[in-house]
């Protein structure tokens, strides 16, 4: 198919799916409680370490932006009451298979490795679970599915991090498609798209580097739109 048919066949739904990003709206923390408690909420946030964010080959001004959102959303959960908050976080072993993809980065005992500074200087940080793996898979991290399961009265999952369409897709889909196998019908995931996003690498710059180029815009709109689809509740925020 050429270009311009694609486009031109495509844009019904491009303009459906810009206006359905549009106009997605706020959701209040209190209300994600069940019976208002808030031991009934967990956070999972994925790769938000400085090899994505500030320092190493795939680090991103974008990405960056997400990390003050998420801080902010850690300190309300916490007034609020919830203490199940974990960080996911590549972790890589030197000879990670992933680098025959990615360049290689957040190898283990590297500065990249470590979760940003931001987060670190939380008063509750030590509070805080933190899980190394070494895919973009969270639940394939040895210990993820324990921690899961060691929470039963958790019924709202929040899912934050990097990036939308990789490490956060998967993260944010298993712990949806988890739900539906074993008919849990009363769990909940939801995405504030505030609180992720993901790396910009434009064609003309990926040419002349000779790698696949990566357009943020589209590539974060289209899995949005993928995991509201498949029954994440994807929400502009969540306030309190």
């Amino acid at each position: 198919m050429q270009v311009d048919t694609f486009i031109e066949t495509s844009k019904p739904f491009i303009e459906w799916i810009l206006n359905w990003q549009a106009n997605l709206k706020p959701i209040n923390l209190a209300s994600l409680a069940a019976n208002s408690d808030p031991r009934s909420i967990g956070i999972i946030s994925v790769d938000v370490i400085n090899g994505f964010c500030n320092v190493g080959p795939l680090a991103s001004p974008r990405v960056n932006t997400i990390v003050e959102p998420i801080a902010e959303l850690f300190k309300a959960a916490w007034n609020f009451g919830i203490r199940d908050i974990l960080l996911t976080q590549d972790t890589h072993v030197e000879d990670a298979v992933e680098f025959a993809q990615y360049a290689p980065h957040c190898i283990r005992g590297t500065v990249e490795s470590e979760t940003v500074d931001t987060f670190k200087t939380l008063p509750f940080f030590d509070k805080i679970d933190v899980l190394p793996k070494n895919s973009i898979n969270s639940s394939l991290a040895p210990g993820f599915d324990k921690w899961v399961a060691a929470r039963p009265e958790v019924k709202t999952w929040i899912t934050v991090g990097d990036c939308t369409d990789l490490c956060t897709h998967q993260l944010a889909m298993h712990m949806r498609t988890w739900a539906n196998q074993n008919q849990l019908k009363d769990v909940r995931v939801v995405l504030p798209v505030n609180t992720v996003d993901t790396y910009d690498l434009p064609v003309q710059l990926a040419n002349e580097l000779g790698i696949v180029p990566h357009d943020a815009n589209f590539l974060h709109l289209v899995f949005l739109y993928n995991m509201m689809q498949n029954g994440i509740e994807v929400v502009s925020e969540i306030t309190t």
